[in-house]
C-alpha cells in the first residue's frame, strides 16, 4: 500500500468570515499554539502526501493533489490525537461529523464535492474549529499548551542559564537548540515557555507563560509579554503584548501595546504604535465580517487588531478597538483611523488613498529581503489577485 494521499480543505463559507488572514493562504496555514493547523495535522496523521484544496488564485502557491482515494480534513479544525486516530479510521465512502460539521472524508473528489457519503459521529473530546479571526486568540492558551507537551514529550531542553529568574516550574520552560535567553523574568505560573530554534529573548524581557516564540523570533530589550501569546517565525516584538498571535515575519520591535489580537506576514508596527482592545464602555464588540460585508455584533469584551499580510502602521499611530486590516494597509498619521480599511489603502484618520500595485511591489521586495526572501512570481500572483478582488469587492 503506498503513501496515503491527504487533502486540507477549505470550508467556502468559513474561508470568507476569516478573511482578511486567508486571502492569503488556506486556513490550513494559519498559526495558533505553536505549529500551522496544517504542521499538527501532519504530526498526527504522519507519512503521506499532502495538499490544499482552497480557492483557484491561491493553488499556484498551495496546489492540490487529488487521488481515486483521498482522506480530506477540515484545515480550519485544530487535531488533537482523538481526532486524527478517529480521521484516519474511517473507511471507504464514510465522513466524520461533529456538530453537523464535515470534520474529514475518505473517498474520491467527486463524492466529497457532491457530499456523496455515509456520516459517522465523532464521540471523542471537544473540538476546536477556526470559524473567525478571533478563535485564533481565544484559543491560543488551550492550544498552545497542547502542542508544548506533544512538542517536548520525552525530550531534553538546552539548559536554562543562571542569569535569569525563574518564577513557576522551570521544567514548564523549553529551549531549542540555539534558542538564546538572557537576563530576563520567565514565570510559568499560568503556563508554559516554549523557545524555538534560534530564537532570542533579550534582558530585562518579563514573560508570563504560556509563550511561545518560534523559530528566529525574537523578544527585544525590556518587553512585557501576557499570555497567551505567539511569535510564527522570525517575529520581532518590543514593548506590551498580551493574548496576541504573529503568523510569521511580523515586528513589532518598540514600545506601544497590543492585546488580543491577530497579526499576519510581513507586517511592521510603528514605534509607540497603541492599539485598543476595550471599548470605553466596556461593551461587547462589534468586528468587520467579509463575508457579511458588515459589522458583527461578537460574544467578545477584548479585540485588538486584526491585520491582513503586509499591513504596517506609522510612529505614534492610534488604532480603535477591533480595527480590521486588509491586505498591505498602511497607516500613519494622527487619529483614529476608521475601524476597519479594505486591502491596498494608504492613509489614517483624514482620508484613505488606493495603493498602486506596483508601488506596493516595491516596497514588498525591500521589506521580504530583509528577511532573505524574494517576492517571487507566485508571491506577486496571489497578491495581484487579492487586489483585484479588493478593487470591486471589498471596499
Amino acid at each position: 500500500m503506498g503513501k496515503r494521499n491527504i487533502i486540507l480543505f477549505d470550508d467556502n463559507d468559513v474561508r470568507k468570515a476569516l478573511l482578511p488572514l486567508t486571502f492569503t493562504r488556506p486556513a490550513a496555514e494559519l498559526r495558533v499554539g505553536i505549529t500551522t493547523i496544517s504542521e499538527k495535522w501532519r504530526a498526527m496523521l504522519g507519512e503521506a502526501t499532502y495538499s490544499y484544496l482552497t480557492v483557484p488564485y491561491l493553488k499556484a502557491k498551495y496546489p492540490l493533489h487529488a487521488c481515486p482515494s483521498n482522506l480530506m480534513v477540515a484545515g480550519y479544525v485544530v487535531p488533537n490525537a482523538c481526532l486524527a486516530k478517529a480521521a484516519l479510521a474511517l473507511k471507504p465512502g464514510e465522513a466524520l461529523i461533529c456538530n453537523q460539521q464535515l470534520i474529514a472524508f475518505n473517498g474520491s473528489a467527486a463524492d466529497f464535492d457532491n457530499r456523496n457519503y455515509q456520516p459517522v459521529e465523532y464521540e471523542g473530546t471537544d473540538v476546536i474549529v477556526i470559524n473567525r479571526p478571533y478563535d485564533i486568540f481565544l484559543n491560543n492558551a488551550t492550544v498552545l499548551e497542547s502542542d508544548f507537551e506533544r512538542i517536548t514529550r520525552g525530550r531534553q531542553s538546552q539548559p536554562l542559564p543562571g542569569n535569569c529568574t525563574v518564577i513557576g516550574d522551570a521544567s514548564r520552560i523549553f529551549l531549542e537548540e540555539g534558542a538564546v535567553v538572557d537576563g530576563s523574568t520567565l514565570n510559568t505560573r499560568e503556563g508554559c515557555i516554549y523557545l524555538g530554534r534560534d530564537s532570542q529573548v533579550m534582558e530585562g524581557a518579563c514573560v508570563r507563560g504560556p509563550f511561545a516564540a518560534c523559530q528566529g523570533a525574537w523578544v527585544r530589550i525590556g518587553a512585557k509579554v501576557y499570555g497567551a501569546t505567539t511569535l510564527g517565525p522570525r517575529c520581532k516584538i518590543g514593548g506590551e503584548v498580551e493574548n496576541s498571535v504573529f503568523l510569521a515575519n511580523s515586528n513589532k520591535a518598540h514600545e506601544g501595546f497590543l492585546g488580543d489580537a491577530v497579526i499576519g506576514e510581513w507586517c511592521n508596527i510603528g514605534g509607540g504604535t497603541t492599539c485598543s482592545n476595550l471599548k470605553n464602555d466596556y461593551g461587547k464588540i462589534r468586528l468587520w465580517n467579509y463575508a457579511s460585508q458588515r459589522f458583527d455584533h461578537t460574544p467578545l469584551q477584548f479585540c485588538g487588531p486584526i491585520m491582513g499580510d503586509h499591513c504596517k502602521t506609522g510612529v505614534n499611530c492610534m488604532l480603535n478597538t477591533a480595527t480590521v486590516l486588509g491586505v498591505g494597509v498602511n497607516i500613519h498619521g494622527p487619529g483614529f483611523p476608521r475601524a476597519f480599511v479594505a486591502s491596498f489603502q494608504e492613509g489614517g484618520a483624514a482620508g484613505f488613498k488606493d495603493v498602486p500595485l506596483k508601488a506596493f511591489f516595491a516596497v514588498a521586495e525591500r521589506v521580504m529581503a530583509r528577511r532573505d526572501k524574494v517576492l517571487d512570481d507566485v508571491e506577486r500572483s496571489v497578491l495581484t489577485s487579492v487586489h483585484e478582488i479588493a478593487d470591486y469587492k471589498y471596499k
